[in-house]
């Protein structure tokens, strides 16, 4: 028979994503409908699942899982009249925030104010390329080719620009949190063998 563990950083970790992703859909709701469409807690998400679970599956999983039922949340309620779009659009979205999970694994192997600002910038970059393909493909509003790419990504500026806001500004929350908690808290402190 096995003994579980109870691992208070996990737990603690996975509880700050769902709070700062509970923050998403609360200022989607108390706002007009698109204006603040990627102001979003999921940059910030991504990067702290990859840089504080130390297991791969759980640095993907959660902040995925977080993407996922926020956006169950909003596409079944203000969102409804676009989950025709959702599926072509989203998968791009979902990869897009697997490789911020995976720069986050790669850029925050010490989480300091410059690292965490330079991970921000790679991955609002990683955003507005990998995202913006199910923006463009297959939409009739760009050309199918290199150039209707590129119309599509200058017309994005503005949303990456918020989507860089938003990683900011929760990013701040998030990291900032768990170091202090951390700083106060030894038990959360990156053990050996983390569950």
């Amino acid at each position: 028979m096995s003994h579980l563990k109870f691992n208070p950083r996990t737990l603690i970790l996975l509880l700050m994503i769902l709070a700062i992703t509970a923050l998403r859909l609360l200022v989607t709701f108390n706002s007009d409908e698109l204006k603040f469409a990627n102001f979003s807690s999921i940059g910030a998400v991504a990067l702290f699942g990859g840089a504080y679970f130390k297991d791969h599956l759980k640095a993907f999983a959660f902040p995925l899982l977080s993407l996922f039922l926020s956006d169950l949340v909003l596409y079944t309620t203000i969102y409804k009249q676009y989950v025709d779009m959702f599926l072509v659009q989203e998968l791009w979205t979902y990869l897009a925030i697997a490789l911020m999970v995976l720069a986050g694994r790669f850029l925050l192997k010490k989480v300091n104010i410059a690292s965490l600002f330079l991970s921000t910038i790679v991955i609002v970059f990683i955003h507005w390329i990998v995202s913006d393909i199910g923006s463009w493909y297959k939409n009739p509003l760009y050309t199918q080719n290199l150039n209707g790419f590129i119309d599509c990504l200058i017309k994005a500026i503005p949303f990456e620009i918020r989507f860089l806001e938003g990683t900011m500004i929760y990013g701040a929350l998030l990291f900032g949190a768990f170091e202090i908690l951390k700083a106060k808290y030894p038990v959360l402190k990156l053990q050996t063998q983390e569950l």
